[in-house]
């Protein structure tokens, strides 16, 4: 990292004919509406190390891997990683972002947890964040937001490169936000790989929802056990970005008894009949005016390059149509994590 926030990367590869390098989030590297942008060129010295320099680069953290003679590979000498659903990654954090970077504050926990999942029938594991003061806290209880991932992503991905863990430390810190216990599982089901689930033969039964089954049958449950957790509606939120804002739209109208507060990052309907079969098979729940009592604004934002953002203005019009109390803020930005940062730094202080 150079002081004007550029970048050198730099790979031993002595026998390699090309390198490359990849980052889906890095401006220089994923382009624009203009389309990809050329890829840097590295030069390789006579020790054997390929280098390139690119930026200057925005505050962030953002996923790379090298591409040697076609072939994906971590960085051998950066200790830092970041998991997504199908793919390992390193990680470079360009520091300069108050509200993401760690700082000398307080600081909560993350622990990756196991637990066994009665509705997938195996092992399954989450991450959980706990706030400052929470393991000598007694016998004090927190409120919980369960935060749900996109697409391309699991449950690593929120702390990993979204950050939330030191989001939630500086919001706490600044009296900005109310402690909490954040809950990320992963979204990911073997029949289910995005908002959806199984698909139905036509006259045949319902798709099955296996995530809203292990959310609310397993997760829910292991974590009112095992944390100490407010247990009613007002203490209880839910949000998800892409794939995650679809499930947690999923999730929340089906058992809105349940959560105060509901957001959906860069996302909206999502999956098979669109807005009319969604609307027909939550319809009982979206007019049922007693589930309204109680419930805070319901929060959506999506970038303005984000191919996603018609679901997300088409979403909100139906639950305005509905009766509800839903608002939308068009971000510049398209479908990154450089947006979803910024909307959980926007959406926590809100909670609570």
């Amino acid at each position: 990292m150079l002081p004007d926030h550029r970048i050198t990367f730099r790979i031993l590869a002595p026998t390699a004919d090309k390198v490359g390098l990849r980052g889906s989030d890095i401006p220089q590297l994923a382009g624009g509406r203009g389309g990809p942008a050329p890829a840097p060129e590295f030069t390789k010295g006579e020790n054997g190390v390929w280098e390139t320099t690119i930026g200057p680069v925005d505050p962030g953290t953002y996923r790379y891997t090298f591409s040697v003679n076609g072939v994906s590979v971590m960085d051998p000498r950066n200790p830092a990683t970041s998991e997504s659903n199908t793919n390992s990654w390193s990680v470079v954090v360009v520091p300069g972002a108050d509200f993401m970077d760690l700082k000398n504050v307080p600081h909560g926990a993350v622990a990756a947890v196991n637990y066994y999942s009665n509705a997938l029938g195996r092992f399954r594991r989450m991450h959980i964040y706990t706030p400052p003061g929470y393991e000598a806290g007694g016998n004090q209880k927190y409120p919980v937001f369960y935060l749900l991932h996109g697409a391309g992503d699991c449950d690593d991905s929120w702390t990993s490169v979204g950050r939330a863990h030191l989001i939630l430390d500086n919001l706490i810190a600044a009296k900005k936000a109310k402690p909490m216990i954040v809950v990320m599982p992963a979204g990911h089901t073997s029949a289910q790989m995005g908002g959806g689930g199984r698909g139905a033969a036509a006259g045949g039964p319902p798709p099955r929802d296996e995530f809203t089954e292990d959310f609310v049958g397993d997760i829910m449950p292991y974590v009112e056990k095992n944390y100490r957790t407010i247990n009613d509606r007002a203490h209880r939120a839910i949000a998800g970005l892409s794939m995650g804002g679809s499930q947690t739209m999923n999730i929340a109208f089906l058992h809105l008894e349940k959560f105060s507060s509901v957001a959906v990052f860069s996302s909206g309907i999502l999956g098979g009949g669109g807005t009319d079969a969604w609307e027909k098979a939550h319809l009982a729940n979206l007019d049922n005016a007693a589930l309204k009592k109680g419930l805070k604004p319901i929060w959506f934002s999506t970038g303005v390059d984000d191919g996603l953002i018609t679901n997300s203005k088409a979403t909100v019009e139906l639950l305005k149509k509905h009766g509800f109390d839903a608002g939308f803020k068009e971000s510049p930005g398209a479908h990154t994590w450089i947006n979803w940062r910024n909307y959980l730094n926007e959406f926590a202080p809100l909670l609570f």
